[in-house]
């Protein structure tokens, strides 16, 4: 299973900052006004053969009127309950505040590992501040500046010495397909899960779940047999009540990466939103296959066009990986209940899909001699022979003799010739460039 760590400290100490540089992205604004990140931002990091999620909370203030601070606030104390180890940010500029005093009393009271790294030492001058901070009694001080980078990878060294390793999952008496529904907040997650059980429940055995408060349910309905990953019951949590949003992506991260099939829920006369979409890149930068579930169909009023529109905006929002299955359903009235799950395990099946090299070779050595890779440099790059590899998830191996002359583009080229030959529908798939001279 993977981990999650959490960065929090007081507004305006570079924790975005931080997040964009792990991440190796910009998804966070960064901006000099304190109180910029209030919606959670949520990315992926690989250091050294480790990959864990990073949360990046807004600041921590206390004594504030403010209803925006105040839902921070508590949202940082989520984070610190849900994380496998916290990043407590400080800004060696401006030394320790009574803000920073307040996070380090709530970190004092977490059983997790915290790391104290001083933000903006961004010359040898301003590392000599650090030690003011072993004030705060939480451990050693790590020096850092988000902005270049200079000390966080000793800080990722540190950070995943300390997480959880990554065990296996415990093995089960008879291994059976893994379905989890998943979605943001009021999309229908317990209403569609009601409709899969219907009212015979005599037919499922509940299994004691590995994920926190995730329920395992075993399904034999309709001639199927697979375990069906509850997240509904979310809402439960009180101490979560007004930040549900928040602590719902919290447990959705661990629940995908458990599950072989994700059932992707969206709200039909919502549409497709900015925490539908984060939701889908987490499914697939953790490599599993997924189903677009559009729920509460029958609330939309509708024309000959109304499907076709809406499949074609949900498609362009979560290119350029669309090929995805879409099912417009509706939990109340359990329309297409049987064709979402009749998708759900077809994309199960296509991600244990393996190809042998003899046909995988006949089958796309055509296509690659109709659209070589582009010359670089008067290199001509041919690719001689591949294979499919022996991973969970498709992924397959193209020998050349420039690799790194291969480009993003042509690996599309060969995603797309690849689905287009073979059933991989719902199934994220990875490319790799070999050298082979």
């Amino acid at each position: 299973m993977g981990s999650i760590v959490a960065i929090v400290g007081r507004p305006n100490v570079g924790k975005s900052t931080l997040f964009n540089r792990l991440t190796g992205a910009r998804n966070a604004i960064v901006d000099g006004q304190a109180g910029v990140t209030r919606d959670r931002h949520y990315g992926f990091v690989e250091w050294n053969g480790r990959e864990f999620s990073v949360i990046d909370t807004g600041g921590y203030i206390t004594n504030s009127d403010d209803v925006f601070e105040e839902e921070i606030r508590k949202q940082v104390v989520v984070a610190v309950e849900e994380a496998d180890a916290i990043l407590f940010l400080v800004d060696v500029t401006c030394g320790i505040t009574d803000s920073d005093d307040a996070v380090a009393a709530l970190l004092r009271r977490s059983s997790k590992p915290v790391f104290v790294v001083a933000n903006k030492v961004d010359d040898l001058a301003q590392s000599y501040y650090i030690h003011e901070f072993h004030k705060i009694g939480l451990g050693p001080i790590y020096a850092i500046s988000a902005i270049n980078g200079s000390g966080t990878g000793e800080l990722l060294d540190k950070v995943t010495a300390a997480l959880p390793p990554d065990t296996p999952d415990e093995p089960e008496e008879e291994v059976l397909p893994k379905i989890a529904v998943v979605g943001r907040p009021n999309v229908g997650k317990s209403s569609i899960i009601n409709a899969f059980l219907g009212e015979d429940r005599h037919i499922v055995t509940a299994v004691a779940g590995t994920t926190r408060d995730a329920i395992h349910t075993r399904y034999n309905k309709f001639g199927y047999d697979f375990y069906l990953i509850d997240t509904a019951g979310l809402r439960k949590k009180g101490k979560v009540t007004e930040n549900l949003e928040f602590y719902s992506v919290m447990r959705t991260i661990r629940t995908i990466e458990e599950a072989d099939v994700c059932i992707l829920m969206l709200d039909a006369v919502r549409g497709i939103e900015a925490q539908d979409l984060s939701i889908f890149r987490i499914i697939q930068r953790n490599k599993k296959g997924v189903v677009i579930a559009v729920n509460k169909w029958d609330l939309v009023e509708k024309d000959t066009q109304t499907l076709k529109k809406f499949q074609e905006n949900v498609t362009e929002r979560i290119a350029p990986f669309t090929d995805v299955p879409i099912i417009f359903t509706s939990a109340l009235t359990k329309q297409r209940i049987k064709q979402l799950l009749d998708s759900a395990m077809q994309v199960y099946e296509n991600a244990r899909r393996r190809i042998p090299t003899s046909k995988l070779n006949e089958v796309m050595q055509p296509h690659i001699e109709a659209q070589r890779p582009p010359a670089i440099n008067g290199k001509f790059v041919k690719i001689k022979y591949m294979t499919q590899l022996p991973t969970p998830c498709p992924s397959f191996a193209f020998f050349c003799n420039y690799p790194q002359y291969v480009k993003e583009p042509y690996k599309r080229y060969l995603e797309n010739r690849l689905r287009s030959e073979f059933e991989f529908s719902g199934v994220p798939i990875q490319i790799f460039i070999r050298d082979k001279k």
